[in-house]
Parts: structure tokens; sequence; C-alpha cells
């Protein structure tokens, strides 16, 4: 299958793997990457010269196109974006700041920039300031989400009329249901978190992906919509906060209770109960841990036989 975004990153297939914080290590990155997609190393989590540890390990896994997450209000950002350019990777996508900071002199470098926002407003600031694609995420999706709160069915069309770089979709997809969904709102690709983080090849804890194989459509919450949303699985930890915000606590409070190391504490040590499990509502579709390659490919045959169905309807 060959989209803009195929094209753009020297990929066989639409499908992003997502840059998860304490998840996406090079072992899924590269497994991503190995069966067609497009891989990216969490950088969210990790301290620059362990990026650049991660980045050698990707590359002894894998020949392939790979690329690297990188939050910009992460505290050593600088540091962090300067790994990538020494390592020579060719790929970088941004999130949580604003992109003008580093996408000149990362383009000046040949590096591909895609930078995620959750909404047209932001989308537009994106392509302004020199992106070479856009990942659009609706609220669907795990871990820290815009304030707008805008699903993805409604934010892909939107984003897709405004701006002319290629859009990528994410946030509730899982399977190739998912990936034609976001191709017939006129997206180039998609990016995928929890079923990625749902795999053998994931970082995260045992525990993490047991509960996630667990979860229900009900079992996500979207917590710290004072100060930044963030969805995760409704355990103690995310009905505190979301109790505390119901009763009017002040965002320096909720801030207090979300804390600075309960992602790493839920996700990367097990803690079901106390840590910050950030997962997507698209966590209620997944019964199985199979390999990242295995969900590849079961995406593409999936979407090959909505298309066939599709055909069929049309009479094409």
């Amino acid at each position: 299958m060959k989209t803009k975004i195929t094209e753009l990153f020297g990929i066989e297939y639409p499908i992003v793997q997502g840059g998860m914080i304490w998840a996406a290590g090079h072992e899924l990155a590269a497994a991503v990457s190995e069966a067609g997609g497009l891989g990216l190393l969490g950088s969210g989590s990790m301290y620059p010269e362990e990026l650049r540890e991660e980045i050698e390990k990707t590359r002894h896994l894998t020949s392939k196109s790979f690329g690297v997450n990188v939050p910009l209000l992460h505290p050593g950002v600088e540091e962090i974006i300067a790994v990538v350019r020494e390592e020579n990777v060719r790929i970088i996508f941004t999130s949580a700041g604003n992109p003008w900071r580093f996408t000149e002199i990362l383009r000046q470098d040949g590096i591909k920039v895609a930078h995620v926002v959750p909404s047209v407003k932001f989308a537009l600031k994106a392509q302004a300031a020199g992106v070479d694609a856009i990942v659009a995420e609706g609220t669907e999706a795990g871990g820290h989400n815009g304030f707008e709160e805008i699903t993805t069915f409604c934010l892909i069309p939107q984003v897709v009329d405004a701006v002319s770089v290629p859009v990528i979709a994410a946030g509730g997809v899982a399977d190739g249901r998912g990936l034609m969904a976001a191709l017939a709102l006129g997206a180039e690709g998609v990016q995928v978190g929890t079923r990625f983080a749902l795999t053998k090849e994931s970082a995260a804890h045992p525990n993490y992906k047991k509960v996630g194989l667990g979860a229900g459509e009900a079992d996500t919450l979207l917590f710290g919509r004072k100060v930044g949303p963030i969805r995760a699985f409704k355990n103690e930890y995310a009905r505190g906060i979301y109790e505390a915000e119901f009763a009017g606590a002040p965002p320096e409070k909720i801030r207090e209770l979300i804390g600075e190391k309960r992602a790493k504490l839920g996700i990367r040590e097990g803690d079901v109960k106390e840590g910050d499990l950030e997962m997507g509502q698209i966590a209620a579709l997944i019964e199985d841990l199979p390999s990242a390659g295995e969900v590849v490919q079961e995406m593409m045959a999936d979407a090959a036989q909505i298309l066939g169905r599709v055909n069929e309807l049309s009479g094409v």
C-alpha cells in the first residue's frame, strides 16, 4: 500500500508505532520497522545517553527506517535533539510543545519532521513551522491529550481540509478497520499506540499488559483536565485525581497528585494500583499479546478484506 506517508518515510505500510514512554524501546521499534511500518523510540522516558544506546541497538536489529519521538517539554530536550542529529536519525516525531523550536534546524539536516496535534488550530501552527507531516490525535488516545477533547473521527477530516501536508490519524486505531476508516477520512496513514504497547516486544511491564488485555469499554479515564488531560486505565490513582478535580481542587493540587514518576511506576514497574497506566479506549478491543510484526501483518490483511468488501458494495 502506497500513500504520501509511505513515500515520505520510505516504509512499506502506512502504519506508525507511537513513541510511548516506557514501552517504546529498541525491540518494539525495530520489530515494527522490520514488518514494514515505522517504529519510533520513545525518548520521553530516556536520558540522552540512554537514547543513544537505544538508537544503536535498534540499528543492530533492523536496517529499515525508524525514528524518535521527542516531547518538546522534555527537560533535556536540547540534549535529546542533539543525540538525534549526531546519530543521523532521519525521522523525528515531536509532541507536547512548540515545533518552531527545532523544525528548521532538523529539516536543514535532512531530517523528516512530524508533529502531534489535538486540533486544527495547532495543525495550522505546525504546518507554518515547516513540518513534513502532522499527526492528528483524537481524545480516544492513551497518554497526554489536548484540552480540546476532539474525537478522532471528527478531528481527522477537519485537519485534512485545513492543511496541505500529509496527515496521520491517531487515537482509537488498533486494526485494519481503523486504518481503512482513517484513510477514508483523508489521512495518509495511522499512528498506533496501545495496540503496540500490548505486544511481546513492548517494554511495558507484564502487569501493565495484563491490565490492558482485560480492559473494557469504560475502563479508561481522562483526568488532569485543568492542567493537561491524560487518558489512562481507571485505577485507584486515576480515580483519585478525577474525584479531586470534580470536588474543585485547584490546578496546583492536581499537579501534585499527578506527580512526576507515576508513569514509570505503572508502565515500567507494574504498580497497577498507584501507577499511571496510560492507554487508549481502544484497549477494549485488544484481547491477545502477539508480536509487533503480527500486528502489522494482521492490520494489512484486515485492510485488504475491507477494501474488497467496499468494492463489492460499490460494484467496482
